[in-house]
């Protein structure tokens, strides 16, 4: 792939994935129109085969490869959503992934990982360590590393979202998109708006370890100690040497939003109670902004629903302390 993003490259990766990455339904919201008084349509990456929007990015990334580089393997340092993506497509064209992970990985994600047919390493008690070692595996295999974010070939295949999108519901005003390392909203933002430069992208993120936000903020990268949230997956920073996301979100992006764990959680309870889906922290963090918004101009919102990798526990809480 050229050294630039393009709405060519973004329909490219489209007739890349087809076959293992899903079109996604997007769907009317009654009850979150009627709450606010736009007009509110979610679009369900959660219903990917992985569970999140992650698998675009892998499979465009992955099947970009020459055949050469695919008989090699891949490897990668995430633990969540993008590790699962990673594992799952190689699993489908029959290579070998490796995933780095430490030692504060819980077991739960340990074993589906190996289910996917990935070869989990333990390395070090942070996921720097991981990286670091990962890298360490391309030296000495050639292995191909496939980033999380910061990477055009996966920032245009989360840009396939956006080609949906407009597909789906032309007549759009605003997309609100989770945020952390910025390639999500990246490749829904630029897709949407080279299509119309007047469609608002929101991004919305949790007020702790904001590290996108506050990069934005400074003008420059900037790490930050990681803080619990229920939007774990948002969790992360963006690399002292970002190449891409950090600028693309820069231009692109027309707000960032901070929210409080308690609108986040009332997000993801408002989508078991009126959609009966069980969804991440993350994912229910543009529902819940849209839940303290004042009444809209009915305006058309789409509201991308990132994933649904959370915890039985973690639900059962939010019910019980609601």
């Amino acid at each position: 792939m050229s050294e630039k993003l393009s709405l060519r490259s973004i329909w490219k990766a489209k007739q890349r994935i087809i076959g293992i990455a899903a079109q996604t339904r997007l769907i009317y919201s009654e009850a979150l129109s009627k709450n606010t008084g736009d007009h509110v349509y979610l679009k369900l990456e959660n219903e990917q085969p992985t569970g999140a929007f992650k698998l675009r990015g892998a499979a465009n990334k992955i099947l970009s490869l020459s055949l050469k580089e695919q008989q090699k393997g891949v490897a990668t340092f995430s633990t969540g959503n993008h590790g699962i993506a990673v594992a799952y497509v190689a699993k489908q064209l029959g290579i070998h992934s490796i995933v780095c992970i430490s030692s504060r990985v819980p077991n739960g994600k340990v074993n589906r990982l190996k289910q996917l047919g990935a070869e989990v390493i333990v390395v070090g008690d942070n996921q720097d360590d991981a990286e670091d070692y990962c890298y360490q595996l391309e030296r000495e295999k050639g292995v191909s590393v496939i980033k999380p974010f910061d990477d055009l070939d996966i920032i245009a295949g989360q840009g396939t979202i956006g080609l949906e999108v407009m597909d789906q519901c032309p007549d759009i005003d605003e997309v609100i998109v989770p945020l952390s390392g910025g390639g999500l909203l990246s490749g829904v933002a630029y897709t949407l708006k080279a299509i119309e430069p007047s469609i608002r992208v929101t991004g919305v993120t949790m007020e702790n370890a904001a590290v996108m936000h506050e990069s934005l903020k400074q003008g420059y990268p900037v790490k930050m100690a990681e803080s619990p949230t229920i939007a774990d997956s948002l969790l992360g920073g963006i690399g002292p040497n970002n190449e891409h996301t950090f600028s693309l979100t820069q231009q692109y992006m027309d707000e960032s939003l901070l929210l409080s764990e308690k609108a986040i959680s009332e997000g993801v309870l408002f989508m078991i109670e009126h959609h009966k889906m069980v969804i991440e922290g993350a994912a229910g963090a543009g529902v819940g902004q849209l839940l303290l918004k004042k009444k809209g101009k009915e305006r058309t919102i789409v509201v991308i629903v990132s994933g649904n990798n959370v915890d039985h526990e973690t639900v059962r809480e939010l019910l019980e302390t609601r």
